[in-house]
């Protein structure tokens, strides 16, 4: 596109002297005064160079120029080079302050205005280029976005309906109703919210916290590979079978490894590992790796507290339920194993809400 410049001035032979100079390079319109200009700028936005002389004439038009101008959405995108005469320090300071492109001074030649023309047509034409890329740029990121954010909603929401079919098919092979899970998922809910209130060293994240509670119900995955002679078998399991049991926490991560291409990664190593160490104890008396303190990784010992908690109040096919003042005192004191210090802090904060579920 032909750069287009506008000569505003009074006087007819300076425009003329002017349009003589630059019409080679350039389209050329004239305006005597600053509304004349305005409306040739409003019809022509793009590319456009205006030129303002002498301006110590007697209607002060280039000021009154420069204001309209800067009333607009023009202001900054149009280049503005100012020929003064005379020209005063003071004077260009002035026409600064309204953002101009270039001042030239009187006397001139015809090569010097040239130039200052085109470098400044050139650096223009150049920004103009550079701010339609950043646009077209722009608009491709958000569009990028949006699709990003679309696969990212439809693969947490696959994500969770993985997690919820592969938890029911568990309680269901265990004969716990949809229930468990509901309780399983509040009660890790209302420890991991106080563990991130109460000790935020430990890196939980309103985020986290989502996909923890998630994947809670996987903790028990591995079950569906027990015996049915031993998974519901009344009364207490032998030593053997007991042995046989524990199993179900490496049956369970052989399970979900087959599923890593069709969840996430967050959500696929926050469900192992909840699945894998839920039984592990703070003091290494746990199962299946015998890991100590900080080395069972902190969803795992959320979901087994709340995991102990809800099989002792709740009954099963081998207990009957236990009273939540009990079930509470038994937890704090270690008699279902030791978890960590800090986690069991968190526990008796929790304790009217957890109480508070059914």
């Amino acid at each position: 596109m032909e750069n287009r410049i506008i000569i505003v001035d009074e006087n007819d032979l300076c425009r003329d002297t002017f349009t003589h100079i630059l019409d080679n390079e350039y389209i050329i319109e004239q305006a005597t005064d600053d509304k004349q200009a305005m409306d040739i700028l409003m019809k022509n936005q793009s590319d456009v160079v205006v030129l303002l002389i002498d301006m110590l004439g007697a209607t002060n038009i280039g000021y009154a120029l420069l204001d309209a101008l800067a009333d607009t959405q023009l202001h900054g995108k149009i280049p503005v080079i100012v020929v003064c005469n005379p020209a005063s320090a003071e004077m260009e300071e002035k026409l600064f302050s309204y953002g101009i492109s270039e001042c030239i001074r009187q006397p001139f030649n015809e090569s010097l205005i040239r130039l200052k023309v085109r470098n400044v047509v050139k650096l223009f034409r150049y920004q103009n280029e550079l701010e339609a890329k950043i646009r077209h740029q722009t608009k491709r990121l958000e569009m990028q976005n949006t699709m990003l954010k679309t696969e990212a909603e439809f693969l947490q929401k696959s994500n969770i309906q993985i997690i919820e079919l592969l938890g029911a098919m568990a309680e269901y092979r265990n004969l716990e109703s949809g229930e468990h899970i509901r309780r399983i998922k509040e009660y890790t809910k209302i420890v991991a919210d106080e563990v991130m209130r109460s000790y935020p060293e430990k890196g939980l994240t309103p985020e986290l916290i989502n996909i923890i509670v998630s994947a809670s119900p996987l903790h028990d995955i591995g079950k569906i590979a027990i015996s049915d002679t031993i998974l519901l078998k009344p009364g207490k399991l032998t030593d053997k079978e007991f042995d046989y049991m524990k199993s179900h926490t490496i049956c369970g991560c052989e399970i979900l490894e087959n599923l890593k291409d069709a969840w996430s990664k967050e959500y696929g190593r926050v469900s192992v590992d909840i699945c894998r160490f839920h039984h592990e104890r703070y003091d290494g008396k746990g199962y299946p790796e015998g890991l100590k303190g900080d080395e069972i990784p902190l969803s795992a010992q959320i979901v087994a507290v709340a995991d102990v908690y809800d099989a002792l109040v709740h009954e099963r096919v081998y207990k009957a339920a236990i009273p939540k003042e009990q079930a509470f005192e038994m937890i704090i004191n270690g008699e279902c194993g030791l978890f960590s210090p800090e986690l069991m802090l968190c526990f008796k904060k929790c304790k009217d809400k957890m109480e508070a579920l059914n």
